[in-house]
């Protein structure tokens, strides 16, 4: 067992406290000593890999200074030939093991990372740090107990997700489903027997996908409350549980949701959804979840702590520069222009884009992530955490961009549909062509059981993102273009998609069409699924 779990068993909880989540009580200054401090270990372990010395290109830099002056800003391409090979002897430490992270990217199926033992090690203390957040109320507030229940609803390794399970301590915690039991399964065999033994076991904390959460939480809904008495007599422990969360829930005068089966300490979910599903989560479960950042590439990032407003970066895993979001853009769109980059202690509050050097040995040196951020506040003044506060907004390459007027992002979009009140199941969105005009086309299949009218649908969106967007509302006011059109699918549209995926042996990633962007062949696949629904021109209407 590591050093952290011994301390957890042993009542420890302050030393621990002050160990994992000492970094919020930095000051900025203090946050850019470490930064630099270990960014020049950093470099002196470059010098000597034969990727660092490829990346360095004959540059000898030995300020933080002159690293950012002399080294250039890297993607992806400039380390697959080593990291798609998971090539360890070229590397500025021997790896413990290798994490992935399926891509976009035609050119790359997969996007692998190594991971030293050192960055293991952080990792799990940044863990403890989200599962002391998740359950605080102040500083040195901790509620994590050796034997509490947690349900398992990450994604496998080497997801970066399944390994920051992995290197939690989690044999003195009682998984549901067990971790290595867990990884055997698919994801929803796990996530569905997670549940069935939380029922009889009861739940302190949950770490699961956003859009994980929600689903139950509808599950519980519509499902009314039912509770089959006959095959519940061989299972007293969750026959009880059903029949009062059945109770408090009556009393209450609604349907029955997850909070009146469990009362948990903690709630930590990840993904893009996350900022869209947080009122609904907090409704269904009674409490809010806790958000975090990370990437295969650079791990956590930044979390938030138990205010659950902006996330805090973490100081001591990566090396950390800001491009302007209109400098982005423009390097995106010209490979060829290098753009200027900010240092934490020179930002101001604006949009970014991330660009990362692993610390501990990592590969990535001036990595591009590709995140757009939003840099909310310079300091929490609340909580007094002297280090400035983030909200993840969606990448710089993947947003649609309607007569260069406004781009929309992934979580723009699923808010303003969210907000809208449309009685969805699933979604996607791009950009296209109509009547020779540009166009923003959401795709949508209803709810079971429920109609979508197209036009009332594409009314209510609109209405939404134009709250929501200053720059799509301006278009509207100063262009007269009213850009938004809705096509209803059929239902069971998404349902099919994720079958053929399966069938085809795709990856977790993979089994959904992306929200943002599907290729046209996607978009064919789920409009020929109207065999049964056929979709008319009526149901396609613009605003």
């Amino acid at each position: 067992m590591s050093q952290l779990g011994d301390m957890l068993e042993q009542g420890q909880y302050d030393e621990m406290w002050d160990r994992c989540c000492g970094f919020i009580d930095l000051s900025i200054n203090q946050f850019m000593d470490i930064q630099k401090r270990l960014l020049l270990e950093q470099i002196e372990m470059l010098k000597n890999c034969p990727l660092g010395k490829g990346i360095f290109n004959g540059a000898n830099p030995t300020t933080v200074e002159e690293f950012r002056r002399m080294v250039p800003l890297t993607s992806y391409e400039d380390y697959a030939p080593y990291l798609l090979k998971r090539r360890w002897d070229v590397l500025p430490r021997k790896p413990i093991m290798w994490q992935y992270t399926s891509g976009k990217s035609a050119e790359y199926s997969y996007r692998w990372a190594p991971v030293t033992a050192r960055m293991m090690d952080e990792t799990e203390a940044l863990v403890f740090a989200l599962s002391f957040f998740s359950g605080a109320k102040k500083r040195h507030d901790v509620t994590i107990r050796p034997n509490d229940r947690v349900l398992y609803g990450m994604a496998p390794p080497p997801y970066a997700t399944g390994t920051m399970t992995r290197v939690f301590p989690h044999e003195i915690f009682q998984f549901l489903p067990p971790v290595e039991e867990a990884e055997n399964v698919s994801f929803e065999e796990r996530v569905t027997q997670g549940f069935k033994m939380g029922l009889e076991k009861g739940m302190d904390y949950c770490l699961s996908m956003s859009s994980v959460t929600v689903a139950m939480g509808e599950k519980f809904k519509s499902s009314g409350g039912k509770v089959d008495i006959k095959k519940m007599v061989k299972k007293p422990a969750m026959l009880a549980r059903l029949l009062k969360g059945k109770m408090r829930a009556k009393l209450a005068g609604r349907p029955m949701l997850p909070k009146d089966l469990w009362k948990l300490k903690g709630l930590i979910t990840y993904g893009i959804d996350g900022e869209v599903f947080r009122d609904k989560i907090n409704e269904m479960w009674g409490c809010y979840p806790l958000d975090f950042h990370g990437c295969t590439e650079a791990v956590i990032i930044a979390m938030q702590t138990w205010d659950h407003q902006g996330m805090t970066f973490i100081p001591h895993m990566n090396f950390f520069e800001f491009i302007p979001e209109s400098e982005a853009v423009k390097c995106w769109q010209d490979p060829s222009y290098q753009p200027q980059t900010y240092l934490m202690n020179e930002l101001k509050p604006g949009n970014y884009e991330l660009v990362i050097t692993n610390f501990h040995g990592g590969a990535f040196v001036r990595y591009r992530l590709g995140h757009l951020v939003q840099i909310t506040s310079l300091r929490n003044d609340k909580l007094d955490i002297d280090i400035p506060q983030m909200r993840f907004l969606t990448r710089v390459d993947d947003q649609i961009d309607i007569a260069g007027f406004t781009r929309l992002s992934e979580k723009v979009l699923w808010q303003a549909l969210e907000h809208s009140r449309v009685a969805y199941d699933n979604w996607t969105a791009r950009k296209e062509t109509s009547k020779g005009r540009p166009v923003l086309r959401y795709y949508l299949e209803p709810k079971k059981g429920q109609r979508i009218n197209a036009q009332e649908a594409a009314g209510l969106i609109h209405a939404e993102l134009k709250q929501l967007d200053q720059p799509y509302s301006e278009l509207e006011d100063f262009t007269g273009l009213m850009p938004l059109e809705v096509t209803v699918l059929p239902q069971g549209a998404f349902k099919l998609y994720k079958l053929k995926q399966q069938a085809a042996g795709a990856e977790l990633a993979h089994l959904s069409p992306p929200h943002i962007n599907p290729s046209p062949e996607i978009i064919e696949f789920l409009s020929a699924t109207a065999g049964k629904v056929r979709v008319t021109e009526a149901e396609t209407v613009a605003v």
